[in-house]
């Protein structure tokens, strides 16, 4: 496996583990699948549909997410949001996540002053 490939496949892993946290923090208000597709890309976390609906429809079936059908437009579509459960778990996933890049960040920066 060349340099390339190994980089490739390491933020890969690293984006994995970022998804959940970046999905469930934009569902704060009912959004559609393909608007949050939308949504994760303007503020840069790029996400294949295919990878997302799988995804929410585990949230929800772990009692993270509801959907609802809205039928009254020209296309029926799907809104998730989350639910209490959701919330409860959304913060503190991020509450991991922020003690996760401060530790992190003093690796790091630990890497830039021995050289």
């Amino acid at each position: 496996m060349n340099k390339d490939d190994i980089l490739s496949s390491l933020i890969l892993e690293l984006r994995r583990g970022t998804i959940v946290l970046s999905v469930l923090s934009q569902l704060n208000k009912p959004t559609y699948g393909y608007n949050l597709v939308n949504i994760l890309a303007e503020k840069g976390v790029n996400i294949e549909a295919n990878t997302l609906y799988p995804l929410l429809r585990r949230l929800e079936g772990q009692g993270l997410l509801e959907s609802t059908w809205e039928t009254s437009g020209t296309k029926p579509r799907k809104y998730y949001a989350k639910t209490e459960k959701g919330n409860e778990i959304s913060s503190a996933l991020k509450e991991h996540w922020d003690s996760m890049v401060r530790s992190i960040d003093k690796l790091l920066e630990g890497d830039v002053n021995e050289k």
